[in-house]
C-alpha cells in the first residue's frame, strides 16, 4: 500500500469517525438539559457494564478477523477469509444471545456493587432497569461489528464509516426524542427517560446492521469472483484451528477494548464510597456524572481521531508485517504516531484551555464541570495513544504486551483511586486515570520499540514540534479568552460561552493551522503529495514549504 493511499484511507476514516463522535457530542447539549447531570449518572451506571459485556461477547473477534482477513488476502487465499467470516458470524450470534441472556439476569448485582447499601440520588431499582433496556443491543451489535471487520480486511472502510453515521444518526433521533417525549409530553420520571435513551442503542444497531447488510448484497458479486479466481490451494486448517488463530490475534482486541469501560468500571465502584468516607456523600453522584459522563463524552472526541487511525492501521500494518516490507511496516508506524500527535494534541490542550466557557456552553454554569475537564482533557491525549500502541503490536503479533500494559494501568488506577479520591475529591479519579494510562503508553511504547525494531526519534522530533505549535496556539487562545472576560459572561451564561468558545476557538484552530502550513510541519506530517493536492485547490495564498525537515 503506497504512503498516498494509506493516508487517505485513513482520513476517509477518521473523518467519519470524527463525524460519528461529533453526533455523539452535539446530543448531549439537549440531553443534559433534559435529564440534568444525575441523570448522566444513571445513563453511566448502566452503559458501562454494557460495554463490558459487549467487549466480552465480541471477544475481538470483528477487528481480529479484519487483521485475518487482511492476512490471508494478502497471500491470495479468499477462501480461508470466507471460512472464517462464516464460522465467526455463528459465534457472533451465539454470544450475542449469552451476553444478553447473562447480563440481563445480573442486572441487579451490578446496581448493588455500584450504588452500595446506602439510597443515593438513584435507585437499585431505577439502575437495574437502565443496565436491561441497553442490554438489548447485545443481540444486535456483535454480528454487525463482524460484518465491519470483514470489510476492513479488504481495505474497505465505506461499509464501517457509512453504518456507524447512520446507526448514531437513528440513536440519537431515538434518545433525544424518547427522552422529550416522557419527560415534557408524558410528565415522565427522568430514570424513565434515561431508560428510553439506553434502549435507544438497540433500535439503532438494527438499522446499522441493515445498512451492513445492504453492502453485503451490493458487494457479494465481486467476493465471488476473488474466490473463483482464487489461484492457490486453500489453507489446509481445520476450524478448530481457524478459531485458534483468530482467538491469538482477538484477545489483545478484548483487552484494548475493555481499557476506557474497566478504568470506568473502577470509578463508579469506588467513587462514590470514597467520596462519602471525606464527607461529600452528598455530591458523590453529582461529581460523578460530571466525571464519568458529561466531560467524558467531550474529551472523547478527540480520542476518535485515535480509533480511526487503529482501524486501518491494524489491517496495514498486517499486511506489511506478513510481507516482511520492514520499511514500508516502519513508515506506517512513524507515520501514524505523527498524524495522531498532530491532529489530538491541540484538540485535547484546546479543551483545557477553555474548559470552563465549554462546560457551560454544552451543559451549564458548573464551576466542578469546568474543573474537571480542565484537567481531564489532557489524559485523553493518552486515551489515544494506547490506543494507537496497542494497535501496532496487535499488528506485529506482540499481543500480549497490549494485555500486560493494560494489566499494570488498571492496578495503577485502583490503588490512585484508593489514595488520591480521598486528598483530591474527583480530580484524584482523574489523575488515577492519566497516571495508569501513562504507564501503560510508556511500556507498550518500549515494546514496540523492541520487537518493530522501530526507532522513535522521528516521532519525538515532529511531535515537539506539534508541541511549540500547540503552545502558541493555547497562548493566543488564552489572551482571546482573558480580552474576552469583561464584554462575555462565557462561566454563567450559556449563550456568551457559546459565542467565547466559538471565536476563540475558531482562531485558535487558524492560527494552528497557519503555522504548522507555513513551518512546513504539515508538510512533513503529510507528505508531498496530499500537500500538492491542496495546494492546487486553494492556490498559492498558503505558501505551502516543500522542502526541509
Amino acid at each position: 500500500m503506497s504512503d498516498s493511499k494509506f493516508i487517505r484511507g485513513t482520513l476517509i476514516v477518521t473523518f467519519g469517525t470524527f463525524l460519528v463522535k461529533f453526533l455523539g457530542m452535539i446530543y448531549v447539549f439537549p440531553f443534559h438539559a433534559l435529564v440534568g447531570t444525575n441523570g448522566g449518572t444513571l445513563y453511566t451506571y448502566g452503559y458501562v457494564p454494557y460495554t463490558i459485556f459487549l467487549s466480552i461477547a465480541t471477544a475481538g473477534v470483528p477487528l481480529a478477523v479484519s487483521k485475518f482477513v487482511s492476512k490471508y488476502n494478502a497471500l491470495g487465499d479468499y477462501e480461508t477469509s470466507r471460512r472464517m467470516f462464516r464460522s465467526g458470524m455463528k459465534l457472533m450470534i451465539f454470544m450475542g444471545m449469552l451476553s444478553f441472556i447473562v447480563l440481563y439476569a445480573t442486572a441487579p448485582l451490578f446496581a448493588e456493587a455500584m450504588l452500595g447499601n446506602k439510597q443515593l440520588e438513584n435507585s437499585v431499582g431505577e439502575v437495574t432497569m437502565i443496565i436491561r433496556l441497553v442490554s438489548f443491543a447485545l443481540l444486535v451489535v456483535p454480528a454487525a461489528s463482524l460484518i465491519r471487520g470483514f470489510f476492513q480486511g479488504h481495505q474497505s472502510m465505506g461499509p464501517t464509516t457509512v453504518s456507524q453515521i447512520i446507526e448514531q444518526i437513528i440513536r440519537v433521533i431515538v434518545l433525544l426524542a424518547g427522552s422529550y417525549i416522557v419527560i415534557k409530553v408524558l410528565k415522565g420520571s427522568v430514570a424513565t427517560a434515561v431508560g428510553v435513551s439506553t434502549f435507544a442503542a438497540f433500535v439503532s444497531a438494527i438499522g446499522a446492521l441493515a445498512v451492513l447488510i445492504w453492502y453485503w448484497f451490493k458487494r457479494k458479486l465481486h467476493l465471488d469472483e476473488l474466490l473463483s479466481n482464487q489461484k492457490i490451494k486453500p489453507a489446509d486448517v481445520s476450524t478448530p484451528q481457524l478459531f485458534k488463530e483468530l482467538f491469538a490475534y482477538a484477545l489483545p482486541y478484548v483487552v484494548v477494548g475493555l481499557t476506557i469501560p474497566l478504568y470506568q468500571q473502577i470509578d463508579t465502584l469506588t467513587f462514590n464510597k470514597a467520596m462519602e468516607a471525606v464527607g461529600k456523600g452528598d455530591i458523590a453522584e453529582h461529581a460523578l456524572g460530571i466525571f464519568t459522563m458529561w466531560t467524558h463524552k467531550l474529551i472523547m472526541i478527540p480520542v476518535s481521531l485515535a480509533t480511526a487511525f487503529s482501524l486501518t492501521l491494524v489491517p496495514a500494518i498486517t499486511k506489511s508485517f506478513t510481507e516482511d516490507k520492514q520499511g514500508v511496516l516502519h513508515r506506517q508506524i512513524s507515520q501514524t504516531f505523527q498524524l495522531n500527535v498532530f491532529l489530538t494534541l491541540p484538540a485535547v490542550v484546546g479543551i483545557s484551555v477553555l474548559a470552563y466557557p465549554i462546560y457551560t456552553a454544552f451543559y451549564e454554569p458548573d464551576k466542578l464541570g469546568g474543573q474537571i475537564l480542565m484537567w481531564y482533557a489532557p489524559v485523553a491525549m493518552l486515551f489515544a495513544l494506547f490506543s494507537v500502541t496497542g494497535a501496532v503490536l496487535q499488528g506485529i503479533n506482540q499481543q500480549k504486551h497490549a494485555i500486560i500494559g493494560l494489566g499494570i494501568g488498571v492496578v495503577l488506577k485502583v490503588i490512585c483511586n484508593l489514595v488520591l479520591i480521598r486528598y483530591f475529591e474527583t480530580i484524584g479519579a482523574v489523575l488515577g486515570t492519566g497516571i495508569g494510562f501513562a504507564v501503560s503508553v510508556w511500556y507498550t511504547n518500549l515494546q514496540i520499540k523492541k520487537h518493530a525494531n522501530f526507532s522513535f526519534a522521528l516521532v519525538y522530533k515532529r511531535a515537539f514540534q506539534v508541541v511549540i505549535l500547540t503552545a502558541v496556539m493555547a497562548i493566543v487562545v488564552k489572551i482571546l479568552l482573558w480580552g474576552l472576560t469583561p464584554v462575555l459572561a462565557y462561566t454563567e451564561n450559556r449563550w456568551q460561552a457559546i459565542a467565547a468558545v466559538v471565536i476563540t476557538a475558531s482562531i485558535g484552530a487558524l492560527v494552528y493551522g497557519f503555522l504548522a502550513i507555513r513551518t512546513g510541519v504539515m508538510q512533513r506530517m503529510f507528505g508531498e503529495e496530499f500537500l500538492g493536492k491542496l495546494k492546487a485547490k486553494f492556490g498559492r495564498k498558503l505558501k505551502i514549504r516543500t522542502k526541509g525537515a
